[in-house]
């Protein structure tokens, strides 16, 4: 199969046709329409085999999941997602793959209403998926990372951690799969934390005129939030406690719990800050959705406790190299 019979087989009619695209797959660019009072939002994500996921994580998941972790970028702006472009690196053409590879792209776009615009697809050793996510924002409404202020609630969106647990029961203590079932051993809860992230859209949205800071949670809450810190130049105080995780993070030692927590990383839950009269009204009109979890303060440095205890724990979040 030549590389336009994939696209065409596979890609050109998978997602609905946006009302801003004005050209999609087809030509040598896509074309869209930017409304006149947005501003265009956009980032780009790789996932790498071996690297970012297991070679034996099945394809819709790898595709859901390669749109998820970039439409997380676009919720921490607070942005509305419109389309994507998809480059594909495959090491050999295999049709089913590519069915299922397609539908986790399509199930996703269609949940979030974004649009397959165009990319590219090439033979490599290597399987590498790279997506260029594109979102409109009204102007001047982006929450970037260089606004926190002293005096600020330092909130997340969700549970911490259950990504970084399930991929250590997959790859066990060495670091290394167990073996080939280990993935369809996970619970749910563990699984579709792994596999199928569900990017904070909504909130993200809700958050304008709200949060001062936001970020999404990709490469561990400490080195996440300390991008934060270090962009608007403040400190915080961690209240360790108070971070939302599941049942099965509370089981584990408070050291391996809190590696989890804090540097495992592949959440995909927004850390962000407000004042305390925002934050108080954010909750009498969503209450229940966001999670307090410490304080900023002018002294710069992360600062950990645990009931009311200072605490010594490195923090050393995912390393791309």
């Amino acid at each position: 199969m030549s590389e336009f019979s994939l696209i065409y087989t596979h890609f050109q009619h998978l997602t609905h046709t946006h009302q801003n695209t004005v050209l999609g797959i087809g030509d040598d660019c896509a074309i869209s329409r930017i409304p006149y009072d947005c501003e265009l939002v956009s980032c780009m994500d790789t996932l790498v085999a071996g690297r970012h996921f297991v070679h034996e994580t099945c394809p819709h998941a790898i595709g859901y999941k390669s749109v998820a972790v970039n439409l997380s970028d676009l919720a921490s702006m607070g942005a509305t997602p419109y389309a994507i472009l998809l480059g594909l690196s495959l090491p050999n053409h295999d049709n089913d793959w590519l069915k299922e590879f397609s539908r986790g792209i399509a199930d996703i776009c269609n949940e979030f209403q974004v649009e397959l615009i165009g990319g590219d697809t090439t033979k490599s050793d290597i399987l590498t998926i790279s997506i260029t996510a594109l979102g409109f924002i009204k102007k001047g409404e982006s929450i970037k990372r260089t606004n926190a202020k002293i005096g600020d609630v330092i909130c997340v969106s969700g549970h911490i951690g259950t990504a970084s647990l399930a991929l250590s029961y997959i790859l066990g203590e060495n670091g290394h799969l167990k073996h080939t079932n280990s993935i369809n051993e996970l619970s749910n809860n563990l699984t579709t934390a792994l596999q199928y992230p569900s990017p904070q859209i909504k909130l993200g949205q809700q958050l304008i005129n709200y949060a001062n800071s936001m970020i999404d949670i990709s490469d561990g809450l400490g080195q996440d939030l300390g991008h934060i810190l270090k962009n608007s130049g403040v400190g915080a105080k961690l209240y360790l406690e108070n971070i939302p995780c599941i049942d099965e993070l509370n089981d584990l030692p408070l050291n391996k719990k809190y590696q989890h927590i804090l540097n495992g990383g592949d959440d995909y839950q927004l850390c962000f800050t407000l004042s305390k009269h925002k934050f108080d009204e954010f909750n009498t009109l969503y209450p229940n959705l966001i999670y307090p979890i410490g304080e900023i303060v002018e002294k710069q440095g992360l600062e950990l406790f645990f009931d009311n205890q200072p605490v010594d724990f490195d923090i050393k979040g995912w390393e791309h190299f």
